[in-house]
């Protein structure tokens, strides 16, 4: 299973790509950032985001996209930022027919280092680590990224089994 993680945000947009499946190694394919100047009007940093996306979806044909879910923050301006970016991430990968997850800060917190309030150079050595690559991708939006692909692979590539497995047996959820 191939995963672009996305860590929406209008300044820096995290993505990385991750390869891998639930029990075998991970293996990192990219990771980077798609940045924005905060002195342009906000439509046009939205299309630049959508136009990087695309560029990352077409370079590396993911099989799911897992984005940051967006949570309520007291700068009511970052909160925005970052739904609107979290909302193309959604269009351009739904407009071309790849599965789309959302997972928590915590939850990826959790799932890549086992503590839901781990700060970012915690998941940063994590993530470094699991991918037994000498240091986490830079910047952090990007190694953010690696873990939100690293936790959908975990838990989105189990509960897709799980599902599987109950559509086989014919049972329901």
């Amino acid at each position: 299973m191939r995963v672009l993680g996305i860590d929406p945000g209008l300044t820096r947009c995290g993505v990385g790509v991750v390869e891998g499946d639930v029990g075998r190694p991970l293996r990192l394919v990219d990771a980077n950032v798609i940045r924005t100047s905060a002195g342009v009007p906000i439509a046009t940093r939205l299309v630049t985001i959508e136009a990087g996306l695309a560029e990352w979806i077409e370079e590396h044909r993911p099989d799911a996209v897992a984005v940051e879910r967006v949570f309520a923050r007291s700068d009511v301006s970052t909160v925005m930022g970052t739904a609107q970016a979290s909302g193309i991430a959604l269009v351009v990968a739904a407009r071309r027919g790849i599965p789309v997850a959302t997972h928590t800060p915590s939850e990826v917190k959790a799932a890549v280092s086992g503590n839901g309030r781990a700060d970012k150079a915690q998941v940063g050595m994590m993530v470094a680590r699991i991918l037994r690559i000498p240091e986490a991708p830079k910047p952090a939006d990007a190694a953010d990224a690696v873990a939100l692909a690293i936790t959908h692979i975990w838990r989105g590539g189990a509960q897709a089994r799980l599902d599987a497995a109950l559509a086989r047996s014919g049972g329901a959820r």
